[in-house]
């Protein structure tokens, strides 16, 4: 399988599915620019990012955004260009065309709606790379083109077994946005590693039906917290509202996206969260030195810790979070980085009962991207 180079010794790329969401599209704004005009860099380069939400949003944007400035001061002579709040929709072409225009050959495209519109601009501009993040491509892939990921139902594990020691009710709660086969792995993910040090527990799921709702985060939220449910984490592009309520109720928390610990200094328990920064630089060495082409990189790869290069780690912990809780994610961890290492080796059952994965198998990613069932011990219908 064919991958990018990774200069730090490790050896592969990712893909998978997350999403964002929809808004009103901003000006593009030149973050590193080398010339007032707008012209690209001394190294005759642009870079673009095009994100779905804010870049303050304490959640997915705001990872992306800080990554792309890590990336600005590893490259003075490239001008980095953004854009905020950009749809899932033709307004991200023509978003990523205005970057072309300002000499964009590198665009990164880091919604998972953003995938048609990349493939759109790859086509028309087979001069410019187009990279998406967080879905796959279908059929044939163009040679300018492809998507990553990471596998980033891993560190929900390892985050599920901090809520499972914290929790004293025994009732996890989920606020997520869509039942896609991404966030449906990060729930049963969460809940398996849970189940390890809690064997009883249980995760309710609420759905908002959006990547970044505050008034339905907050009612989602309200709702978790009259069940009784103690600990609450999300799968939502804004995670501010979610963890401002569960910090509010005295519970505690489990972070997306980014580190939003300084909301909840109280009930942080730990958070799953992007470090994207080592592989957007990767990504951009790869163009830079010629070697993307359809023929080395595979556009639905994914890494994860088997790989020691999954962008996707744990923020650090909350006060509450014991040395012992702190030693049984370690171990975990260690064991997710092994051949057989998953938080999905069987059995798994669904809710009905019925074996998804047989007794000491070890699913492959491609198995758990495809994941359309919510295990035992998760509570909610993902027909609604």
């Amino acid at each position: 399988m064919a991958r990018f180079t990774i200069r730090t010794g490790a050896t592969a790329l990712a893909v998978a599915a997350v999403v964002g969401l929809a808004g009103c599209s901003s000006p593009v704004a030149a973050e590193n620019a080398s010339s007032s005009d707008g012209a690209p860099g001394t190294g005759g380069t642009a870079i673009g990012f095009i994100m779905v939400g804010p870049r303050d949003d304490y959640g997915y944007n705001q990872a992306v955004y800080e990554a792309s400035q890590i990336l600005a001061d590893e490259h003075p002579d490239l001008e980095i260009l953004t854009a905020e709040n950009v749809p899932e929709d033709d307004s991200a072409v023509t978003t990523m065309e205005q970057m072309i225009d300002r000499g964009a050959k590198i665009i990164f495209a880091t919604s998972y709606g953003h995938l048609d519109a990349a493939q759109q601009v790859a086509e028309d501009h087979p001069d410019v790379v187009v990279v998406q993040q967080g879905n796959t491509i279908a059929g044939d892939i163009l040679p300018n083109s492809g998507t990553y990921f990471g596998t980033v139902y891993e560190p929900m594990y390892l985050a599920g077994i901090a809520a499972g020691a914290a929790t004293e009710s025994g009732k996890l709660g989920y606020v997520y946005a869509f039942p896609i086969p991404q966030t449906i792995a990060n729930i049963n993910a969460f809940e398996r590693g849970a189940q390890t040090v809690n064997p009883g527990v249980e995760t309710i799921t609420v759905s908002t039906s959006s990547w970044c709702d505050p008034a339905a985060q907050r009612e989602a939220a309200n709702s978790l917290l009259s069940q009784g449910v103690d600990v609450i984490t999300q799968h939502q592009d804004c995670t501010k509202t979610v963890i401002d309520a569960t910090e509010a109720a005295g519970a505690h928390t489990v972070g997306y996206h980014a580190d939003a610990s300084e909301l909840a200094p109280e009930g942080w328990l730990t958070g799953a969260v992007w470090d994207w920064a080592p592989l957007y630089s990767d990504i951009v060495a790869t163009i830079l030195d010629g070697k993307f082409t359809g023929s080395e990189f595979n556009a639905n790869y994914r890494v994860g810790y088997k790989t020691g290069t999954n962008p996707f780690v744990l923020a650090g912990y909350g006060p509450s979070v014991s040395a012992e809780t702190q030693a049984a994610i370690e171990d975990a961890q260690a064991f997710l980085a092994t051949d057989a290492g998953s938080p999905f080796v069987g059995p798994v059952l669904d809710q009905d009962g019925a074996v998804k994965v047989a007794d000491g198998v070890t699913p492959d990613y491609a198995e758990i991207d495809a994941m359309d069932y919510f295990v035992q011990g998760v509570v909610g219908d993902l027909a609604n």
